[in-house]
């Protein structure tokens, strides 16, 4: 086995013994002190004597003087010239002043270029056409996982990355449940009668269909639900309208997943659900690079990620374990629908007005909410689908560090499509292959990385990254103390314009000083970061990362900082998670300039690599979360006066936002005033900023029932959100306030505060008094 996945099993108390090596290491203190005899009993100084002796000697003793201040002075300006002129050569060739950090020498063992130099010999060797000759190989026909194209792209994949001569390459194997259409019985969707006799058969398309939703039939009633939002279904629960036993159908996008969409309506009493595409959201003229209006959008419906039917568990080598599902799976039926389809229902129902806000763009269609039809008629549906082991390869290939080998940082890509998927796969397999190509070359040309390059091909992703999240399932235990952080490429091109960062805040100073390095790819001579400036402001890049993100799981799963990067349009790209998803359409909505879209962004995801695993200390955001938390703290001090007259205090969590934020500060001064140059000084502050996200994840709950566990990025009632949106009833409906429920949350919350605190300055903490003020 190679070096790389050998450092992968490796205990986890290797970590700690290091850090308590250098915790525990002497403090040498050296003082001067001089008495007055001393200074009387001899001459200060060589010179002193001199002059002592020879009072007329003064204009030559001070002629000495001066060619002593001349050298020690020129001694100095050569040895500060030789520390700090990197620096200075970086701000030179780098472009834009970069923030948070400038060039330190290489790691042991480099061959002396500083982070300029690496910058300039990066962009020189990206290629644009390297990634559009891959988006055209790899959507140039469906390959989902298990099938024959699948496996012929994976093939590819790693033949190519061992072509590259990386340090380790080699693949893992795993068995995965995974759904996908019955081959004889077809999913059907039908208008019946009062006596549930079938009028009308309405046409779909047996290619198209959600992954993980349940199988069976379902008759109702239709109620229009807008985009299937938690405010969607208590807007209808305001207005008198029960979705109870009836087909919900509701429109893509909203800023909610499918699985989301599903879960909602289930909880609210549905029977059944039908999702399709608004021309309101999606453009829906072919003639304008618009989705065909008889073109459903598939997507997975489990509420959750990895094989749903091991949560919690690695699928490796088909390991049997007890029957057991994950909770995200539906058991509602559901179908996608295109929009002649939803039309064609729509058109048909009556009821209440929807809002304003509700009405899309279909035609014929007066925007109602059902849930009953003018005819009097009702809808029936029926899913087939069957579940079916698939033997899954995610493909890995590594470029090894030479100071830190153990620490590693990870980029990846899904590789499989249910359609061609420019977007969907071949975007990020295209430029995860260029960026290996090109760290591998930088490695050739004398670039010495300090610590490790991970690149990986995933599989099933478009199940929902069933291959990443089985991978860290694996290494869970171990990965807070291996993996640097994470970047996700998939879905990174659906346009050339916006720029979107899904991020851990422990990221965004990163990202901040890469987007003023990289020109926009629309806008040349511009920086991505000066034209956002122009367009409102930078910090509009930045966005909290999502339950369908590549990202997600990394953090909100493993405790990983992650981060996934998107360049968009304000019109919105209408192919993804469709048969249209083409590299011929994708270059059209780009004008052509699908290579040079992606080298730009390859080139940021790349200058954020690089910085990773040049300098010496990681340039992670430590305080970030103190900032996040500072939030709660207003909405909790708003409402103190209410709170403590029931009984609940916030001061623990004010105490633990506290401690945490002095410890962040701490931990930051003792890095600035230490010797960076020392490599064992280094990785202790290393380890210790690597395990900042990890602090996060809740230790108070099951990895099984709550796999997301993470108390800012998951999901669950132990987290901010959570927290957050309970207390917001003590306005909005106080009667629904649940003082034992918030009780707990305030606890595990706070608890898991604490402890990040704790940890982050390496302190023991009693609980005693929080245990006793906040569970009593």
């Amino acid at each position: 086995m190679d070096a790389i996945r050998c450092r992968l099993t490796q205990s986890s108390s290797v970590g700690a013994a290091e850090d308590d090596e250098v915790g525990g290491a002497p403090r040498v203190e050296m003082s001067f002190v001089t008495s007055e005899e001393e200074e009387e009993a001899e001459p200060s100084s060589d010179i002193t004597a001199l002059v002592r002796r020879y009072r007329h000697g003064y204009q030559k003793a001070g002629l000495f003087l001066c060619v002593c201040v001349v050298i020690v002075f020129t001694t100095a300006f050569l040895l500060a010239y030789a520390v700090f002129g990197g620096r200075y050569h970086c701000s030179l060739v780098g472009g834009d002043e970069e923030q948070g950090g400038g060039a330190k020498p290489p790691a042991e063992g480099g061959a002396g270029l500083y982070l300029g130099e690496l910058r300039l010999m990066m962009r020189r060797l990206l290629q644009d056409e390297d990634i559009h000759n891959t988006v055209s190989r790899v959507s140039r026909a469906n390959h989902p996982p298990g099938s024959s194209d699948g496996t012929s792209l994976a093939s590819e994949v790693l033949r190519r990355f061992r072509l590259l001569q990386m340090d380790h390459t080699w693949t893992e194997s795993l068995y995965a449940t995974l759904q996908f259409p019955h081959r004889s019985q077809r999913s059907s969707l039908w208008l019946v009668d009062s006596a549930g006799l079938i009028s009308e058969q309405i046409p779909l398309n047996p290619s198209d269909y959600c992954p993980y939703s349940a199988t069976g039939s379902t008759t109702g009633g239709v109620v229009y639900a807008n985009y299937g939002r938690p405010e969607d279904f208590k807007w209808l629960e305001s207005a008198g309208v029960s979705v109870v036993g009836c087909v919900v159908v509701m429109r893509v996008g909203g800023g909610v997943s499918f699985a989301e969409k599903v879960w909602l309506a289930e909880r609210s009493g549905a029977g059944g659900a039908l999702i399709y595409p608004d021309p309101a959201d999606l453009p829906q003229d072919p003639r304008r690079l618009g989705l065909n209006p008889h073109t459903a959008v598939s997507e997975h419906v489990h509420l959750g990620s990895g094989d749903p039917f091991t949560p919690g568990f690695p699928s490796f080598n088909h390991t049997q374990f007890p029957p057991i599902q994950s909770s995200g799976l539906p058991l509602i039926p559901v179908l996608p629908i295109s929009a002649t389809v939803a039309a064609k229902l729509l058109s048909q129902l009556a009821g209440a007005s929807c809002p304003p806000s509700w009405r899309g763009r279909l035609p014929y269609v007066r925007c109602v909410v059902g849930p009953e039809f003018s005819s009097g008629r009702r809808v029936a549906m029926s899913v087939h689908n069957v579940m079916t082991p698939v033997l899954l390869n995610n493909i890995f290939s590594s470029l090894e560090g030479r100071g830190e080998p153990d620490h590693y940082i990870i980029l990846g890509a899904q590789r499989d499509s249910l359609g061609p998927g420019a977007v969907t796969s071949g975007v990020g397999t295209a430029i995860l292959l260029e960026l290996a190509r090109t760290f591998s070359a930088m490695v050739k040309n004398g670039f010495s990385p300090r610590r490790s390059l991970l690149f990986v091909s995933w599989d099933a992703g478009d199940f929902g990254n069933v291959g990443a999240t089985e991978w860290l399932e694996g290494y869970l235990s171990m990965l807070h103390l291996k993996a640097v952080a994470y970047f996700s490429l998939d879905q990174a091109i659906m346009g050339d314009d916006v720029l979107s960062a899904y991020t851990s805040p422990l990221l965004v100073d990163l990202l901040d000083a890469a987007i003023r390095q990289v020109e926009h790819p629309k806008h040349a001579g511009q920086s991505i970061y000066s034209q956002a400036e122009r367009e409102g402001g930078s910090w509009r890049i930045i966005k909290p990362l999502f339950l369908n993100s590549g990202a997600y799981s990394f953090t909100a799963f493993a405790g990983v900082p992650a981060m996934e990067l998107r360049f968009t349009e304000e019109r919105a790209y209408p192919f993804i998670n469709t048969p249209l998803d083409s590299a011929s359409r994708l270059q059209e909505v780009l004008g052509g300039r699908l290579g040079v879209t992606g080298r730009s962004l390859g080139e940021l995801v790349g200058e954020m690599v690089l910085r990773l695993a040049h300098d010496s200390i990681l340039p992670l955001r430590i305080t970030s979360y103190a900032h996040t938390v500072l939030q709660l703290s207003a909405q909790l001090n708003k409402h103190s006066a209410e709170l403590q007259s029931r009984g609940l205090s916030p001061h623990w969590v004010f105490s633990a936002r506290g401690d945490y934020s002095r410890a962040a500060e701490t931990l930051q001064r003792a890095i600035e005033y230490s010797d960076l140059h020392d490599p064992t000084a280094a990785r202790y502050y290393n380890t210790r900023i690597m395990r900042v996200e990890y602090y996060f994840l809740s230790q108070y709950v099951s990895v099984v029932e709550t796999p997301f566990r993470h108390v800012i990025h998951g999901r669950g009632d132990l987290t901010l959100s959570a927290l957050s949106e309970h207390l917001s009833l003590l306005t909005s409906d106080p009667e629904r306030f649940d003082d034992k429920c918030f009780r707990r949350q305030l606890a595990f919350f706070t608890w898991t505060l604490q402890g990040a605190a704790n940890a982050l300055r390496g302190d023991v903490y009693s609980t005693h008094t929080l245990l006793h003020t906040t569970t009593h």
